[in-house]
């Protein structure tokens, strides 16, 4: 079974349908029992750092989190692979679970002005380190992504990489510990073969 932590900011409907599709068990949860009880984690997050790592201390799901990363597979997606890192500087700065080690940081500060931002759209994921959750995923396959904020400092646990004027860390890994930057389950195809890989991990 895969636990999906509902802490109130992840779009969880998009995420059980796309893994229910896959025909993988799925459960949207808030229980520290599930966690523990799940073969794998999946992290989702949508909206501002600070407030969805407020929502999810007063789950009282942090410690179980962190416990359960050192011994079954975790994902975070989006806003959620931004908490896996140490700390982000949205509006502020913000302690992040710490599983991942780096940095989250805005994106406008380091890009082209004339670039928009969020980056939002479709955009090639270039894999620079192989990784079983690559089974099924091709080299520069596109993957969609909508943020304005982005991870640094993660060279070491970066697998794969997308180019928004500045290389963005689209895929992270850092033990047990992934972290998807673009959503999977708004990326089609590419997006389902990818947590198919995660589910099939170990």
């Amino acid at each position: 079974m895969i636990a999906i932590i509902d802490y109130g900011v992840g779009n969880l409907f998009s995420l059980s349908s796309s893994l229910s599709f896959l025909g993988l068990d799925c459960r949207v949860t808030s229980r520290k029992e599930d966690l523990e009880d799940a073969d794998k984690i999946i992290l989702p997050g949508v909206g501002a750092f600070g407030d969805a790592m407020e929502r999810l201390i007063k789950t009282g799901l942090v410690d179980t989190i962190r416990e359960q990363a050192e011994k079954k597979p975790l994902l975070g997606i989006c806003l959620g692979m931004q908490l896996l890192f140490e700390k982000s500087y949205e509006y502020g700065e913000h302690e992040g679970l710490g599983l991942i080690r780096g940095v989250v940081a805005p994106l406008a500060a380091d890009i082209n002005p004339d670039l928009k931002v969020p980056h939002m759209g479709w955009n090639s994921l270039h894999i620079i380190k192989d990784d079983p959750i690559f089974r099924y995923f091709r080299n520069g396959e596109l993957v969609y992504y909508v943020h304005s904020y982005y991870a640094k400092n993660c060279k070491e646990s970066t697998l794969g990489v997308s180019q928004y004027d500045v290389p963005v860390a689209g895929l992270v890994r850092s033990g047990l510990v992934y972290g998807a930057q673009f959503h999977p389950e708004k990326s089609g195809d590419a997006g389902l073969r990818l947590l198919r890989g995660f589910a099939d991990l170990y």
